[in-house]
């Protein structure tokens, strides 16, 4: 019967994808046709004007939010898995907004320096900022154990590397820095195939060594010691999820900015529906959920209020906050009814 259940999850959500995929490259400020889009993409290149809106703006920018959206799905399963907390994220915890701020500040001085920036430059000013703010929350979590407060720690942290960033974009002097206040507040426009390439091969190694771990993380979700009862390496294990997952978001962060609540919401939901949290079942699900809720949420950004386009992170949050808000209360609910 869960085999069924897991079937059908794995269904719904490709399905859905495949629907999103459609729906996505169909619709913009220049509505196309179904029969159309099918044709462009076969590569019928007689609407020149259709073509070029198809391959070079909606379809780098649908496979971003694909890549990236199931990217911080997976990297927030590893942070629940390491935090032994569903509340736990690369959001709340301050990890996304540190990384946007060494993004921010690595961007101003390559422009003013009058320096190009590649890909590569900016993940690992994301990965350095990620880390940062990764290690702060480890300390704090030496001293302060409740779990409330280590996320109440993380969302000042957050606000700290977000306040800094605004002051640094403001007061800026090159005019196109101050152009990165769409990034900061979290896009997937402006995309470009080169980008897409990067980001594709970065996130396909990384989850390809997440996955390669899913036999310790299946230990480690029973408790430490049960790990090290099975030969799991418990300092190395924790030392390569932190890294992981701080890789995952700091890719998230350099090529599309923070993006919220998407590494809570979308693992929670995930485990809720196939009713199990084995990782070499819900971690592709992860991916796909993440890539389903990017993909929905980034269609309603740019569309809703067409031609004005919000930030995907107004969006994710309308649908992300609600079930952190939801977590929150179960996990009352259950201390004050002694599970």
């Amino acid at each position: 019967m869960n085999g069924k259940r897991i079937g059908f999850c794995y269904g719904l959500l490709l399905l859905l994808l495949a629907v999103l995929l459609l729906w996505s490259v169909c619709t913009g400020s220049t509505a196309m046709g179904l029969a159309g889009v099918l044709r462009v993409l076969l590569g019928d290149a007689a609407d020149k004007t259709a073509y070029g809106i198809v391959w070079n703006i909606r379809l780098p920018r649908i496979l971003a939010s694909v890549i990236l959206g199931g990217a911080l799905a997976v990297s927030g399963f590893l942070l629940q898995t390491f935090f032994a907390n569903p509340i736990a994220g690369p959001f709340v915890l301050g990890i996304s907004s540190g990384a946007k701020l060494t993004v921010a500040l690595t961007m101003i001085l390559f422009l003013q320096l009058g320096l190009v920036m590649r890909s590569a430059v900016l993940v690992l000013a994301a990965f350095i900022g990620a880390l940062m703010a990764m290690g702060f929350i480890l300390l704090l979590s030496r001293r302060v154990r409740n779990m409330s407060m280590l996320v109440v720690g993380g969302v000042m942290v957050g606000y700290i590397c977000s306040a800094i960033t605004d002051f640094a974009i403001t007061f800026a002097d090159d005019a196109n820095i101050v152009n990165l206040h769409n990034w900061a507040q979290g896009s997937f426009s402006g995309t470009s195939w080169a980008n897409v390439r990067d980001m594709a091969a970065l996130v396909s190694v990384l989850l390809v060594l997440a996955f390669l771990l899913s036999k310790p993380i299946g230990a480690y979700q029973m408790g430490e010691s049960y790990a090290q009862s099975l030969g799991v390496n418990v300092r190395r294990f924790r030392l390569e999820l932190i890294l992981l997952s701080s890789l995952l978001s700091a890719c998230v962060t350099a090529f599309a900015g923070p993006i919220s609540f998407v590494g809570i919401a979308v693992p929670h939901l995930v485990k809720g529906m196939m009713k199990t949290a084995k990782p070499l079942v819900v971690m592709p699900a992860c991916f796909l959920g993440g890539a389903v809720f990017c993909l929905f949420c980034d269609l309603l950004a740019r569309t809703l209020f067409a031609p004005t386009e919000l930030n995907i992170s107004s969006v994710t949050a309308v649908f992300g906050a609600p079930v952190v808000i939801a977590l929150m209360v179960s996990r009352k609910n259950r201390r004050f009814q002694g599970v």
